[in-house]
């Protein structure tokens, strides 16, 4: 296997050495590859990209230092034409036999195609980057606007062009930049015409963004510019514009000192042929007028029925269908307070949010009442969206439980249902497949032999449902909801089999369009296993080893054969109880088998027991990705989860029945009681040239106590899958150090770091090489075999790497993903061959998924 991975890699490397000497095959005899940029300030090498970014040529763009998309644009043929007519239109011979062949019209079709491959051959790889006398002055002079922008406007700035001596038709060119002593902002000096922007401009001074002291900066004055029309623009100076502001600097015998005035001249009004300025004026909101069922077709109509709510004047063409103080919550626009901008634009987003209108249409205009001219009237029209819709949604899946399965589902939503813009939803899911192992199917002659069904129930409210006053502490321009939902759902032949009910009492909230926030005032869960007999048939591998530990004990198995296997389940059941009783006479087994018994039967009595979460739970989610077209962005998500708490202090008050293990139990069931902390960070960098470098930190930990002294399985991690550590499967990696024994391995605790570099190939055929961090551990519960548990920084040797590479396919709207990894440190080895131990493709992970990972 070594010497064929050999072979392999020495025939990919003369291939990359033959083709690479073909990069320039396409360039004429005058013309050189421009390989390489530097740039040199008073001598010093640059480093600083966005320096870089301000060059008119690059080099061809590189994949692991082979210019791929140069070497599949040089595979078009440059003269396809004068092939062609060669080759076909001129040779009368073959051009007759092709059209006897084809047909006239065919034969067209072919010679037309041959051009267009040819073209999408040059549209899809990258021309050679040609060393340019032009592109080079031109980068020159993008270099002097660079520095003369930081402050620098004595810039000089001159090239070189430098044939590579050891290659053929090569050069780089070198930049050379004296920047000189740059220049530094001393006086700011202001000529405002209107004296309600001078007088906001001095209360607002202190933030402005040019100050003396600071070497000069075009940006700042850009940013000062769009912080002034900000500021005016909230504050009442409703048709206030950029255009109005101007910087007039000087800088004629100042020692290398700016001295600054702002200009800021009245406003302009154009009539006829004439042009006159007015001051500027503060204007303020005389009427907020609300059109409630506004369509295009009705403009002209006359209005049915009107409200009053708080100063606002509510009309709609038909009966009023909202209540007035709903529709008026969701509006900051308020009649008697100055105009804003954000006003306009809190309103534009919580209408929105609210799912009951379309986009709305704002308008202002001059109140005719006031002779000032400094009222204006607002007329907000909302275009209602049907009272009800209708969706459904199908999907075909395939994962480790199940071979093929078929997912379908649809929803009815309910619009301002009760009159105050709430909304409710109710929808329902089903789902079929055919399982992967017999085990989990009853009947094995039926091809579908699992499914599922379920439903749920939403009611969204525009507002915080609270008895207390919230505007205080959740002001409603954060777009407040409260979410009541229900939900239940029924598996079958899918493992033990389970049924859940759920029932939430969440309120959201977002301060800013990057800063949301959840809280699950309460969240109950509650799990029932319908087949907990089917056990030992689901979790193969603890019962082989069950059934090995019998063959070694002292066991009288109801099978007499040769190798006896106990029965599933009540053999396997009596033999559990038969190591762990205390009424047992010699078992034979030794102290260590006997913990393996001890194992095996409190991690069945976890995973089949009910589970019953009464958890409370906040998100704190800050996100600067505006789109999914959005290349560099951050994310950094906080969870807090505690479950269990109120029921434990109801205990002083109501008389609990206990289980046999001393647990608390309510309705049969023992409650879950637990803290759980997730942290996730993610960052995307922009590299430009269609590559992005992508990092994710994530850490886990979820503690039992009081009432529990293990997490319900619903609320434990797990390593390794497609959006993990993509070395090891769903499931397989961990706990610990202990080698993944288990069908689905799972901790109270993970740690888990992603690396991924991303890179356009051809077209939309994107590529990736990443690396993978993480394990999983348990701690603090009532795991004791040390491989599985975190017992200090020293269990940090303990973390996989996965390492591998990546085929994706952006299809605009998803991206198709093929990942492969590699086990590069793999701790359930023996320590000191952890590393590179199954780093090939024999022992590869291969993932399909859809989307990026992080």
């Amino acid at each position: 296997m070594k010497r064929l991975l050999a072979k392999i890699l020495l025939f990919f490397l003369t291939f990359l050495l033959i083709i690479s000497c073909n990069a320039v095959k396409r360039l004429e005899p005058d013309q050189n590859l421009l390989v390489k940029n530097e740039i040199f300030s008073n001598g010093e090498k640059v480093k600083d990209p966005r320096i870089y970014n301000r060059l008119s040529q690059e080099p061809n763009a590189r994949i692991l230092g082979f210019p791929l998309k140069l070497q599949f644009y040089n595979l078009a043929r440059p003269n396809i034409d004068s092939i062609l007519s060669k080759k076909y239109l001129n040779n009368e011979q073959k051009k007759n036999r092709l059209i006897a062949l084809l047909s006239k019209k065919q034969f067209d079709r072919y010679i037309h195609s041959k051009v267009e491959f040819n073209q999408w051959i040059k549209r899809t790889g990258e021309a050679p980057g040609i060393v340019s006398e032009e592109e080079a002055k031109k980068s020159e002079n993008r270099l002097k606007s660079w520095y003369w922008n930081n402050g620098w406007f004595n810039v000089e700035a001159d090239y070189t062009i430098v044939p590579i001596e050891d290659k053929t038709k090569r050069a780089r060119v070198e930049y050379y930049v004296n920047p000189h002593q740059p220049y530094i902002l001393d006086s700011i000096y202001t000529e405002i015409s209107s004296q309600a922007l001078d007088s906001l401009y001095e209360l607002h001074k202190s933030a402005s963004e040019i100050k003396s002291g600071i070497q000069y900066n075009t940006l700042d004055f850009n940013e000062e510019r769009d912080r002034l029309s900000q500021l005016f623009r909230n504050n009442g100076v409703y048709n206030f514009d950029q255009e109005y502001i101007s910087f007039d600097a000087d800088t004629v015998n100042t020692n290398h000192k700016v001295n600054t005035t702002l200009i800021i001249k009245d406003q302009r009004n154009n009539i006829g042929d004439s042009i006159s300025r007015t001051p500027f004026k503060i204007h303020n909101i005389s009427k907020v007028n609300i059109f409630t069922d506004y369509t295009y077709s009705q403009r002209n109509e006359k209005l049915e029925d009107s409200a009053q709510f708080e100063g606002y004047n509510l009309y709609s063409f038909e009966e009023m269908r909202y209540k007035p103080e709903a529709v008026s919550d969701a509006i900051f626009i308020k009649p008697g307070s100055i105009y804003r901008d954000t006003d306009r634009t809190r309103t534009y987003n919580r209408l929105n949010a609210l799912r009951v209108f379309k986009y709305p249409d704002i308008q202002y205009i001059l109140d005719p009442e006031d002779s000032t001219s400094t009222d204006l009237i607002s007329n907000i029209f909302l275009t209602p969206l049907p009272k009800y819709s209708l969706g459904f949604d199908f999907d075909v899946s395939q994962s480790n439980i199940q071979e093929f399965g078929i997912g379908f589902g649809g929803s009815f939503l309910i619009r301002n249902i009760f009159g105050g813009l709430e909304n409710l939803e109710v929808s329902g899911r089903g789902s079929v497949a055919s399982s992967t192992d017999a085990a989990a199917s009853t009947d094995k002659n039926r091809f579908f032999d699992i499914t599922e069904v379920g439903a749920d129930l939403k009611l969204s409210l525009p507002r915080i449902f609270f008895p207390l006053e919230t505007e205080k502490v959740i002001p409603k321009y954060m777009s407040p909801f409260t979410n009541i939902s229900l939900g239940f759902s029924t598996q079958r032949n899918i493992g033990l089999d389970k049924q859940t009910f759920a029932g939430i009492f969440n309120y959201a909230w977002k301060p800013s369009k990057k800063l949301s926030n959840s809280l699950d005032l309460l969240n109950i869960q509650y799990v029932r296993n319908l087949n907990t007999e089917n056990y030992f048939n689901v979790y193969r591998n603890s019962f082989e080893e069950l059934n090995n530990l019998a063959r070694e004990s002292n066991f009288n198995f109801d099978d007499l054969s040769e190798n006896p296997v106990l029965e599933i389940p009540n053999e396997a059941d009596e033999f559990i109880n038969y190591v762990v009783s205390d009424n047992t006479p010699d078992t034979g087994l030794t102290r260590e088998e006997f913990f393996n018994v001890l194992d095996i039967s409190e991690r069945k009595l976890r995973l089949t027991e009910n589970n019953l979460i009464f958890a409370s739970n906040y998100t704190y989610l800050w996100n600067t990705r505006e789109s999914l077209y959005d290349k560099e962005f951050s994310r950094f998500r906080f969870k807090i989860e505690t479950a269990g708490n109120l029921l434990s202090l109801l205990s002083g008050v109501v008389s609990y029945e206990q289980n046999e293990q001393g647990n608390n139990k309510v309705t049969g069931v023992a409650y879950s009681q637990y803290a759980k902390t997730e942290v996730d960070f993610i960052k995307h960098w922009d590299l430009g040239r269609d590559r992005i470098f992508a990092v994710r930190a994530f850490g886990g930990v979820a503690i039992p106590y009081g009432n529990a002294n293990s997490i319900p399985i619903t609320k434990t991690f797990f390593g390794g899958g497609p959006n993990d550590n993509r070395a090891w499967q769903a499931y397989d990696l961990g706990p610990g150090s202990s080698g993944s024994i288990l069908e689905f391995n799972e901790a109270n605790m993970k740690l888990a770091f992603n690396g991924e570099y991303r890179f356009g190939i051809i077209d939309e055929f994107k590529g990736a090489l990443f690396v993978d961090v993480g394990n999983i551990w348990n701690v603090l519960d009532n795991v004791n075999v040390p491989a599985y548990k975190f017992e200090g920084l020293e269990d940090l040797k303990e973390l996989a790497v996965g390492s591998g590479f990546g085929l994706r396919y952006d299809f605009n709207f998803f991206v198709l993903r093929f990942d492969i990894g590699f086990k590069t440190h793999d701790p359930a080895q023996p320590q000191g061959a952890r590393w590179f131990r199954d780093y090939n493709f024999s022992n590869a992970v291969y993932n399909v998924g859809i989307n990026y990972p992080f």
